[in-house]
């Protein structure tokens, strides 16, 4: 890693991709007369194919007739597909992201039942890398991952992500799970950030008793906090939901900027339960110390740490404010070039 960064831009440049690597538009696609009885709904639908499957949900690539793309459905599993909670989280994520209309968001076109009465929801397929996979290249040694995403290229990447959360905390929406495998590296330069299904929403007058009985499910019939342990934030470890704001976000991105920077995560117990007691009790090494080959720039570090202070008031107060920090730095090693 270099404390020299190239000239700041929050859109690197990307090296170009192959060009057959991409389904190319055709006139067929384009230029296709519209059938006379217009088909809606799950029936517009052709050609499905398996891309992923997760824990909740499967995700396949289908055909859109109507207006001749591909694009990506997501339909819970089978065995969830009648959970009055699973459903609720599959809603919210399929809502949060469609009125989240910014470029680090997945566009959401459509959202229904299929054949079978499960829900699902169709959007754009993203193609790229994630930061996990990038991370974990890098640790490795791999020459071609430590080349094409340096430090300039992965805070532009960090920085985009960071606006996208901003957008989110100014219409009243917290991710609450940010980490490097929700976040997608495009390769002409995009960042997306993935998965808003544990997303907190704030309730309308007349609504904080849903909210309440969402969060009880979430944390006993569910078994788990919203989140992932790694990388939540302290307030979230303990369970609060009305400590929950903007700064949980800021915590999470801290995590991610500070594994980028070190490779490695700032706290990991050898068990869940021991991953929590860090998180609410002590602070990460310095990223200097826990990476010292890395040549970590001293304010790029100072600036992961504030981000994971244990007090919301002690950390940014906002996402812009992370992003400042960020963009300051930057434009001080390119002064110092």
């Amino acid at each position: 890693m270099s404390d020299s960064p190239v000239p700041p831009t929050d859109v690197p440049e990307a090296p170009s991709p192959a060009q057959d690597a991409y389904p190319h538009i055709y006139v067929t696609d384009t230029d296709v007369d519209f059938p006379s009885y217009q088909t809606m709904g799950f029936g517009r639908y052709s050609a499905f194919k398996p891309l992923a499957v997760g824990g909740t949900a499967i995700l396949r690539t289908c055909r859109d007739r109507n207006l001749g793309r591909t694009v990506v459905m997501k339909t819970l599993h089978p065995h969830l597909a009648n959970n009055d909670y699973m459903q609720s989280r599959f809603l919210r994520e399929a809502r949060v992201t469609a009125q989240l209309q910014h470029p680090v968001t997945v566009p959401v076109y459509d959202l229904g039942r299929d054949l079978e009465d499960r829900l699902y929801f169709t959007m754009k397929k993203v193609e790229g890398e994630t930061v996990r996979s990038i991370i974990e290249r890098q640790a490795k040694n791999d020459p071609q991952a430590l080349a094409q995403f340096n430090l300039e290229r992965m805070l532009g990447v960090l920085v985009q992500v960071c606006n996208g959360l901003a957008y989110a905390h100014a219409h009243g929406v917290v991710h609450r799970d940010v980490k490097p495998e929700n976040i997608l590296v495009g390769a002409f330069g995009e960042a997306v950030l993935l998965d808003w299904g544990v997303a907190k929403v704030w309730a309308m007058d007349g609504e904080e008793e849903k909210s309440r009985h969402m969060q009880h499910q979430v944390l006993t019939d569910m078994n788990q906090r919203p989140g992932t342990p790694l990388y939540m934030s302290p307030e979230q470890v303990r369970g609060g939901g009305a400590d929950i704001d903007g700064r949980t976000d800021v915590y999470s991105m801290g995590a991610v900027l500070y594994e980028a920077l070190t490779l490695s995560e700032p706290l990991r117990g050898k068990q869940i339960q021991e991953t929590f007691e860090l998180i609410v009790n002590q602070m990460p090494p310095h990223p200097a110390q826990r990476a010292p080959q890395r040549r970590i720039p001293e304010e790029l570090a100072d600036i992961a740490m504030r981000a994971l202070a244990k007090e919301p008031a002690d950390r940014f107060p906002s996402m812009e404010a992370m992003v400042a920090a960020i963009r300051e730095f930057r434009a001080k090693a390119l002064a110092r070039q």
